[in-house]
């Protein structure tokens, strides 16, 4: 039988365990839960629905940024009730910040609050196809290879990484792979001194190329210039600025985000959909037309939110589309939505569902998870295929995201992100 001494003992390891695992699951909640960060519109009341697990206390320092709810407390320091919307109110533009208190005595986390005008931007839905040249010729693994003696020799195993972009060859700046290749033939089996770039930190490297059976000389290393791709313009702004996507174009063999050193939208024409099953995502199959006559705007960044660059004047006219107003992520609920696409040809809206908000998510373009509802869209693809990443949420006439992944397992499913993070970039 178990002594009383022990069985105290294990109740006591019981409740602090249960206590640590109920705080951090508080401390978590709370922090996917509260923005770090929060824009709203001068002179406007904004509403925020926090939903939270109990009250917290919101300071704020400044005058500039009222806050209020029901009670009387004054308003630069309130109790927010649970299930109780907090109010802003932002007098002049700038930014600004309210710490936010755990029973009124712990701070928990700052939040910054930007008071800005409102903005506008045209939803686009237009499927594009997108160029991007990488900054230096990016390392995609390294290799064996198989020299003029027949033996199998791997040079740049233990030295080059997955990922790594090498910038110039003994000095030499490099702009394609195959400037590389023909550096390496020139120098034969000299020594090479490569400057690499790896996870933005620059570093030389000294490699011998090896002749391989072939005749040519080689690092033993796979490497890429450039992507391409299909995908959905999300907006442009009163500026001819873009935004596409909602996601970074990654290598498709690095999973990283490539680092670019220009790119460009093209004309691209949808020639099939295949829809998605459970575990195969479906796909939107096209063909891009490069060229300058088609060529529909600059790309001059690549980054985890999206796509961004200059959109060429006649995207716009072509489109001959109103803009409409940016709504932020106070804006959103869950409800009913709609999404923006071109995919059968002719640009049409529709239906969706948003069943989840997450005003402060792990990953910044899974801040949404939707829902087709569109019979007719849903007949057209099954929901959510690749390719209509970008595709624009528009709620209560607001443009408040973009559709950014679809659910393996459910292609009517799906997540997105708030339009003011792709705004940000």
């Amino acid at each position: 039988m178990i002594g009383r001494k022990t069985f105290r003992r294990y109740l006591l390891w019981t409740f602090w365990v249960s206590l640590l695992f109920t705080v951090g699951f508080i401390w978590y909640y709370m922090e996917r839960r509260i923005p770090d960060r929060i824009s709203i519109v001068a002179d406007k009341e904004e509403t925020l629905d926090l939903k939270l697990p109990f009250d917290v206390t919101l300071l704020s320092e400044s005058e500039e940024v009222v806050l209020g709810n029901s009670s009387n407390i004054p308003s630069d320091e309130i109790r927010l009730k649970m299930d109780e919307p907090l109010s802003l109110y932002g007098k002049n533009h700038g930014s600004y910040q309210v710490d936010l208190k755990l029973f009124g005595k712990i701070r928990f986390k700052e939040i910054q609050v930007d008071v800005v005008d409102p903005r506008y931007a045209v939803p686009c839905g237009l499927p594009v196809g997108i160029y991007l040249k990488s900054k230096g010729v990016m390392v995609i693994g390294t290799g064996r290879i198989i020299n003029e003696s027949g033996e199998e020799v791997e040079p740049a195993y233990g030295i080059l990484e997955s990922g790594d972009y090498i910038e110039a060859l003994n000095g030499e700046p490099l702009t394609s792979k195959e400037a590389l290749i023909t550096k390496l033939n020139h120098i034969g089996d000299s020594e090479a001194l490569l400057r690499v770039r790896r996870e933005g930190e620059k570093f030389e490297v000294r490699l011998n190329p090896v002749r391989a059976e072939d005749g040519s000389y080689k690092l033993g290393a796979w490497v890429r210039d450039d992507t391409q791709g299909i995908g959905t313009l999300t907006y442009i702004d009163s500026n001819g600025n873009f935004g596409a996507l909602g996601h970074g174009i990654s290598d498709s063999d690095t999973g990283q985000v490539v680092e670019i050193e220009e790119g460009a939208l093209y004309e691209t024409e949808i020639l099939g959909i295949e829809k998605g099953t459970v575990g195969n995502p479906g796909v939107m199959a096209g063909v891009i037309y490069y060229g300058p006559g088609s060529r529909l705007g600059s790309v001059e960044a690549n980054t985890e939110n999206g796509i961004f660059g200059k959109a060429d004047a006649r995207i716009s006219e072509s489109l001959n589309l109103e803009p409409v107003e940016i709504g932020y992520r106070q804006d959103v609920k869950k409800g009913q939505a709609w999404i923006r696409s071109d995919v059968s040809g002719e640009l049409k809206d529709y239906e969706i569902e948003i069943q989840r908000v997450d005003y402060n998510p792990i990953q910044v373009n899974k801040s949404l998870v939707l829902r087709v509802v569109d019979q007719e869209l849903l007949n057209l693809t099954g929901g959510i295929v690749q390719g209509m990443s970008g595709s624009p949420i528009l709620q209560d006439g607001k443009l408040v995201g973009a559709v950014t992944h679809v659910f393996v397992q459910d292609s009517t499913r799906g997540y997105g992100i708030f339009v003011e993070d792709m705004l940000r970039h």
